[in-house]
């Protein structure tokens, strides 16, 4: 006799719909169920993983009680959507996540009617959900807005500009917060330590309840826990965190278990029948459910496949990471200067600044996820002689832009910005390429921005930023360099001076940062080819940039073909064009860098190579630009160089 397993009930569920007929029971199951898939989804594909394991019940529990997608959820930063992506009609595809052409490792508008907000960056969530919130009373309508935001998001300010408005708008809104005491890293400051003690406050709800029944069964009872009720207001100022959340207007309940269904369920329907702003607070553990990221959930937080069953990673040899390099280069800087200080938004390891925190823990600050705060923080350490590194990526150095212009560049202090994850970065996406930083860089006084070529440049051009005596940016991209031999100390360069990889004679390639030796090796292979010999110059600087090696180098009618990894508006090419004008060089200027839209998520090769800007592509464009220059002739005839 054979007996036959039952259906899984995950085979059963595609949609938010089919799993209103669930017993709480079979929901619980099903979140067993939903949290395997993960494990042997993301194993085979990598991505973020922690963060969604930890959200896992909460997720089922949404969909359970919400009538999605006529009620909208909004998630945070979104890196733990990945259950709520299983849910809602994509469980077939999440095999294609973070690929080329597969569904993004966040939520998209474009990709599901269930997406209801694009996020990848932190703190947003609470302001986009009372926005949605006011739009729907506006149009007389009664579905309900739920925010989801984790511990880590709500350090960021605009997450509590959002629940200051909420709280004194009174719309109808629900704010779910996640508390697994992490972000990417474990979470630092007050609002940290205070979420903390809202979770002990349980202790005195439990005790206040017991108190409470015990005085009402004493003679006069009744009148004793009268009394206490009118001094229960300064006791719970006292002992209980939580009312921090009632102050700013909201109801606040919890903390609750993030991985009872039964309990989840109960609270979430309490909450939808709340007339106004409600916060639930709901403990989880990130990386619930695979014990290797519970131990860690910072190294599982985005792992690249591995063997779900033992947790090994495939590591391929790969020279040491721009990242890295930068680290090690500034731990020995920083021996040799006492006045360097090192700043992280959030972010230690993903900058590297875990290794400079091994060597000078009293010189480094993490400021939680708090752009703004971080570059306020460096300007008023460097009014008091410090010489602070803000080491932030680049698209997350947007969110702090006024404070630039108007806390550094203004005052023109020397602070020092190490800007990772410039240009493409790969599976990401559009939310963190490092698209743009030298487009709004440049365009503030006294800013001064640098790229280098290669890591060993790096080190160099880290230290001439603290012997500018200005802001100074250096940016450099994700991944390992090319493994060339480093100079055992890093000196620093020439302010504003680039250098000539090559001299041709039918024109001139000026290129900046990562792209400069694949610019040079298609000038290479075109001259090779019998093609034009190009001139290739490393600009190094786009601000100052290198007008006299320029002048000496563009002649007037020369053919220049700029090339950054950055967007073509306003970018590097502008700076060279500008250089150029001021010259009084009549030239035929090419730019070519980033198109003026947004690089989907795949590999950075793949990306590269979509937008024409690795080796192939720029020996493409040079062809193309220097076609009617020299005319292509057999390969084995070789041009003048």
């Amino acid at each position: 006799m054979t007996t036959t397993r039952p259906t899984p009930l995950l085979d059963r569920v595609s949609w938010p719909r089919d799993l209103k007929p669930l017993t709480l029971e079979e929901l619980e199951t099903l979140s067993d169920e939903v949290r395997s898939f993960l494990i042997e989804s993301v194993s085979k594909t990598g991505g973020h993983f922690a963060s969604g394991l930890g959200t896992v019940e909460l997720t089922v529990a949404l969909h359970y009680v919400f009538d999605t997608p006529r009620d909208l959820l909004v998630w945070d930063v979104s890196h733990q959507c990945y259950p709520h992506k299983v849910l809602t009609g994509r469980r077939a595809r999440l095999q294609t996540i973070r690929q080329k052409g597969g569904l993004s490792g966040f939520t998209s508008r474009a990709e599901s009617e269930y997406d209801v907000f694009n996020a990848a960056h932190a703190s947003t969530s609470i302001s986009a959900a009372l926005g949605m919130a006011a739009a729907r009373d506006a149009k007389g309508d009664d579905y309900h807005v739920v925010a989801i935001i984790g511990d880590g998001g709500l350090t960021g300010g605009v997450a509590m500009e959002g629940l200051n408005q909420a709280g004194f708008l009174k719309r109808k809104l629900i704010v779910i917060l996640n508390d697994n005491e992490m972000s990417i890293a474990p979470n630092v400051g007050a609002l940290s330590g205070y979420l903390l003690r809202i979770a002990r406050g349980q202790i005195y709800n439990k005790v206040r309840g017991d108190v409470a029944s015990v005085l009402k069964k004493l003679p006069a009872g009744q009148r004793l826990a009268q009394m206490a009720e009118q001094i229960e207001d300064a006791v719970k100022h006292a002992l209980v965190p939580g009312t921090l959340f009632e102050e700013l207007g909201f109801t606040y309940v919890g903390p609750i278990d993030g991985h009872n269904v039964p309990g989840l369920v109960k609270t979430l329907r309490q909450a939808k029948d709340h007339p106004g702003p409600i916060l639930v607070h709901v403990l989880t553990t990130k990386g619930k459910g695979y014990a290797l990221a519970e131990k860690d959930p910072v190294f599982w937080h985005g792992p690249s496949p591995f063997k779900a069953e033992t947790g090994e990673i495939a590591k391929k040899a790969a020279p040491p990471s721009y990242t890295s390099i930068f680290a090690d280069t500034l731990i020995q800087l920083a021996e040799k200067d006492e006045r360097i200080v090192a700043i992280t938004a959030a972010m230690p390891d993903g900058t590297g600044l875990d290794r400079f925190a091994r060597r000078f823990p009293e010189r480094t600050f993490d400021v939680g996820i708090c752009e703004q705060h971080a570059v306020l923080f460096a300007a008023g350490l460097a009014t008091q002689g410090q010489r602070p590194v803000c080491a932030i990526y680049s698209t997350f150095l947007q969110r702090a832009y006024d404070q630039l212009f108007h806390d550094v560049c203004l005052m023109d202090l020397p602070i020092v910005f190490a800007l990772d994850r410039a240009g493409l970065v790969g599976a990401d996406g559009p939310t963190h390429h490092g698209a743009y930083d030298l487009s709004y860089l440049r365009v503030f006084p006294n800013m001064m921005v640098a790229a280098p070529k290669d890591e060993n440049e790096l080190r160099h051009l880290l230290a001439s930023a603290f012997v500018t005596g200005h802001p100074t940016a250096i940016r450099y991209p994700r991944g390992s360099g090319s493994g060339l031999a480093l100079d055992p100390q890093p000196k620093p360069l020439p302010i504003g001076k680039g250098e000539a990889l090559r001299v041709g004679k039918d024109g001139v390639v000026v290129a900046v940062g990562d792209p400069v030796l694949p610019a040079w090796r298609a000038a290479e292979r075109l001259a090779a080819e019998g093609g034009a010999s190009l001139t290739v110059i490393n600009a190094r600087w786009v601000k100052p940039i290198d007008k006299e090696l320029l002048a000496q180098l563009v002649k007037p009618g020369s053919r220049v073909i700029t090339v950054e990894e950055n967007a073509v508006a306003g970018g590097f090419g502008s700076a060279v064009a500008e250089a150029l004008d001021e010259l009084g060089i009549d030239a035929r200027i090419r730019r070519v860098g980033l198109p003026d839209r947004f690089v989907a998520h795949a590999t950075q090769a793949e990306q590269r190579q979509e937008v024409a800007l690795d080796e192939e592509g720029l020996l493409r464009t040079f062809r193309e630009a220097t076609s009617a220059v020299v005319p292509i002739r057999p390969a084995t005839t070789r041009a003048a160089s």
